[in-house]
């Protein structure tokens, strides 16, 4: 038996005989004072959210591809970085298809050691999605996994990130329920408020430091 096991035993019987004590949380103390109309929820995304330098645009689920290769060009960006096994990953390789002139398209669809220095040093961009946002505190929710690694949301200098209009919940709380993160929550959940920043040396905010310089936040508008 291994010492885990050893262990997981010893807390099991350490329970033998006792009762569970009632759980009286009071779930209006987390969610009260942070609930909105739903039309105020986006407003209030945005607002918190471009107060930190978040760059927002409103636009359809049919819009945001050429969208994404606008911001491309107009930032003079060679590349960026793209999940081909999602649905918005197929979205933006169909438009690339017949898109003139364009950016290159990098796939993520290898393990880290085989292209380290080029992803490290050489992505210009990349595009995620989102499972949603709080209104509360101006955030986007990533739920990176192997079609969407944590390091495209960290490494590329420009993050572009897909939220729908319809993801956004009052509070951290609300999101929590709805997903229902209590039945199991990956190894790294993310949340998400502003481009990367830091004020450590001589308490000088820059931007850029730990991730992205810039985020861009495309709001999907349903139907």
């Amino acid at each position: 038996m291994s010492a885990r096991s050893n262990i997981l035993n010893k807390l099991r019987a350490g329970l033998a005989g006792t009762t569970p004590r009632p759980d009286d949380f009071d779930e209006g103390l987390v969610t009260r004072p942070w609930q909105y109309a739903p039309e105020d929820r986006i407003t209030r995304l945005r607002s918190l959210m471009e107060t930190v330098h978040t760059e927002i645009h409103q636009l359809t689920t049919e819009q945001w591809p050429s969208k994404v290769q606008e911001l491309l060009e107009s930032r003079g960006l060679k590349n960026v970085l793209y999940a081909p096994g999602t649905d918005h990953g197929k979205q933006l390789a169909e438009h690339w298809q017949h898109a003139e002139p364009r950016p290159e398209l990098l796939v993520y669809d290898r393990p880290i050691e085989e292209w380290k220095e080029e992803l490290f040093w050489q992505v210009d961009a990349s595009v995620t999605g989102t499972v949603g946002g709080i209104a509360a505190t101006g955030s986007l929710v990533l739920w990176p996994d192997r079609h969407e690694p944590r390091l495209m949301s960290l490494l590329p200098p420009l993050h572009i990130a897909l939220l729908k209009a319809s993801e956004v919940e009052d509070n951290l709380y609300g999101m929590m329920q709805k997903h229902n993160w209590s039945a199991g929550l990956p190894t790294n959940l993310l949340l998400v408020s502003g481009p990367s920043k830091t004020a450590d040396i001589e308490q000088v905010l820059a931007y850029g430091a730990h991730g992205p310089k810039e985020l861009v936040v495309l709001i999907l508008e349903d139907g």
